[in-house]
């Protein structure tokens, strides 16, 4: 049985799309599951738009997902075996150069070479969407070179794939319509035909074709920058067009590897979609270890970024904040900007406002407030340290009841101004859970300052 060989042949003239990536995908789970090898190829024929930058960053978002290959070329460092082909299929009679007028300059001669085009009906069977038929006709003596020493792109793909061995061409949709060039280029070889398999497209919210036009972001180093996880970006695009034939949801690449198959790949577009890409994302990021979890943040909480916070954050207090970042953070970038933000007063003393502890009690005055804060911190000067917020709640919650039963504001005439006094904030945890991360002695610390402000 002949060894599965796939290729991931990218061409470096713009940043790592998405796309790019799930089909970099399904290439290397195709070829893992069957024990096969993986071809990169940088398709770099297009000489004025591509770029070595371009390139790297495929390199490393392909390395940051995970997928391997078992050997790397560049086509540009192919050229004279394209000559050497072109020149076997001119000899032969089975392509010819043609003098015609430049495309650019139509007063200039220029020699390109053209395919002698039988213009029979050609029919390949797809692995996805079943035989397909074209008549080639219509295509003409079609250019395969510019000249001897400039072979164009379905050239060149289909010497590589042949030369490389290359068993299964797994690719986009849209490719489908260059399929019959590539089998005639291939008949004029002598190269034997691979198994083809065309990807559904990714669509986004319109079913149009994923672009920046829709306003989603289409590179990975965007979904990298903004805290998305490998596993969760991995997870998702072999979603896109692809199921497991039952009900789960979360896979490892290593597990991907085991399940996947071409038979499951859908025919109909696939829809992109940001809310299940958080969830999925989330559940990779609550599956870490809270070491690692805090690693990931330390990454982004940097002297670098932008959100003022630095590696100066207390190692201990973050520690006791991972949990509530991992129930309610969809990418780090989401708990950075917790963090900074609703979160900012566990790493220092928030600037208190009077008027914003009796805020939300109308019945309130600022002197029942300041008895409500006095109540509370006797209780709360009483606590341990190291409490959960579970048993804060316990402990504190009798003192709201008692308030509500007897009608002195209800449970957020206490609540409210025990959350504003440790947070500074209309947005914040819940006050149990301040106390918890904060500990007993800031908290008390905190609700002294705010009644200190309400006695003037």
């Amino acid at each position: 049985m002949t060894s599965v060989v796939t290729r991931i042949p990218p061409s470096p003239t713009g940043r790592f799309h998405i796309g790019t990536a799930r089909t970099a995908l399904f290439n290397y789970l195709f070829a893992r599951h069957a024990g096969g090898t993986i071809v990169f190829r940088s398709e770099d024929t297009d000489r004025t738009r591509s770029a070595k930058e371009h390139e790297d960053e495929i390199v490393a978002g392909l390395a940051w997902l995970g997928i391997s290959w078992d050997s790397f070329s560049r086509q540009s460092e192919h050229t004279e075996r394209y000559r050497e082909l072109l020149e076997k299929i001119v000899g032969e009679g089975k392509a010819y150069i043609s003098k015609e007028p430049g495309k650019e300059d139509p007063s200039t001669t220029v020699e390109v070479v053209r395919l002698r085009n039988p213009g029979t009906d050609i029919t390949f069977t797809d692995l996805i969407r079943g035989d397909i038929t074209f008549n080639t006709a219509e295509l003409g003596d079609f250019v395969i070179a510019r000249s001897m020493n400039d072979a164009l792109y379905h050239f060149a793909v289909v010497a590589d794939d042949m030369d490389s061995g290359v068993t299964h061409v797994i690719r986009g949709e849209d490719h489908i319509s260059n399929t019959p060039r590539q089998i005639l280029i291939q008949q004029a070889l002598g190269a034997p035909r691979p198994a083809y398999a065309h990807l559904p497209l990714i669509l986004d919210e319109k079913r149009a074709k994923l672009s920046k036009r829709s306003g989603t972001a289409t590179s990975v180093v965007d979904y990298q920058d903004e805290g998305i996880l490998p596993e969760a970006l991995v997870n998702y695009l072999a979603l896109l067009g692809w199921n497991p034939g039952d009900n789960r949801e979360y896979f490892s690449l290593e597990e991907l590897v085991e399940a996947f198959t071409l038979e499951k790949v859908q025919k109909s577009g696939a829809a992109w979609s940001r809310e299940k890409l958080l969830s999925v994302n989330q559940h990779w990021m609550r599956a870490l270890s809270d070491s690692d979890f805090l690693a990931h943040v330390r990454d982004i909480v940097s002297p670098s970024s932008n959100d003022g916070l630095t590696m100066s954050i207390n190692s201990e207090t973050l520690k006791k904040a991972v949990p509530m970042l991992k129930e309610r953070a969809h990418t780090f970038s989401e708990a950075r900007e917790m963090l900074s933000g609703e979160l900012s007063c566990l790493f220092s003393v928030p600037e208190i406002d009077p008027s914003q502890l009796v805020k939300k009690e109308l019945p309130d005055t600022p002197d029942m407030t300041k008895t409500a804060l006095e109540s509370l911190l006797e209780a709360l000067k009483a606590l341990p340290e190291g409490l959960s917020p579970e048993a804060v709640k316990e402990a504190l919650m009798p003192l709201a009841d008692a308030a509500e039963a007897k009608g002195k504001g209800g449970r957020g005439a206490l609540l409210w101004p025990l959350r504003y006094a440790l947070s500074g904030a209309d947005r914040s945890p819940d006050p149990f859970t301040l106390v918890s991360i904060l500990g007993v002695a800031e908290s008390v610390s905190r609700v002294q300052k705010a009644i200190a402000i309400l006695r003037g």
